[in-house]
């Protein structure tokens, strides 16, 4: 299975015709991405998307979805989200075969959305890890991707504020075990991004795109 996997800087060249030119069967959005990009890319290939979003994206907390209606605070309302995209953010999802556990934002550093203290985040990490446990005894699947934006503090992070990554990406990895963790945030600038290995997981930084093969 081939999927698409970007993140936090729009390529002008896939947002045209020329996108036909990638096979995918999937399109995996790690976050800082325009939501109109990422519905034209699943849209364009006709496949699934999965995504997290990132600390300049809106809030989409709170949106839930009866029916095909979307609905906030009990109300109808319009979802800012891609459209057909399925928010990982948080939860456990299967989509295009495989099993995604997510968790999107950044490091608090200002007011914005999407951005959670190392305190904050290691909680909401704590819940994914329960939900995948209690998912992995209903139907003997782990996870396969932890999605995230930004990625394990001293995994390729930076010293700024804004671009450190979470200390408890690397329990999560621990508890889940997930092949891969797939992030954005951190722009190489034109410098190489080696992967990283932390226990058995292969941490990639996908800023930009990236074409990868799973196997199922």
């Amino acid at each position: 299975m081939k999927a698409l996997v970007v993140a936090d800087e729009v390529e002008e060249r896939l947002w045209t015709s020329a996108v036909h030119n990638h096979r995918a069967d999937l399109v995996i959005g790690a976050g800082d991405l325009p939501y109109d990009y990422l519905e034209f890319l699943a849209g364009a290939l006709d496949v699934p998307c999965v995504f997290v979003p990132g600390n300049h994206d809106p809030d989409l907390s709170g949106y839930t979805r009866y029916g095909g209606l979307s609905m906030k605070d009990g109300f109808p309302a319009v979802w800012p989200g891609p459209a057909g995209g399925v928010n990982a953010d948080g939860r456990i999802v299967d989509v295009g075969g495989l099993r995604f556990a997510g968790l999107g934002g950044s490091v608090r550093y200002n007011d914005g959305p999407n951005q959670w203290t190392q305190r904050q985040q290691a909680r909401r990490a704590r819940r994914l890890v329960r939900r995948a446990r209690f998912r992995r005894w209903r139907d003997g699947r782990g996870v396969d991707v932890l999605l995230t934006h930004a990625p394990p503090r001293h995994c390729g992070d930076r010293e700024d504020p804004p671009h450190r990554g979470f200390d408890c990406l690397h329990r999560t990895i621990e508890s889940l075990r997930p092949k891969w963790l797939l992030h954005g945030h951190i722009h190489p600038h034109g410098e190489p991004v080696p992967d990283r290995v932390v226990g058995g997981t292969t941490v990639r930084n996908v800023v930009g795109h990236r074409i990868m093969e799973f196997a199922l």
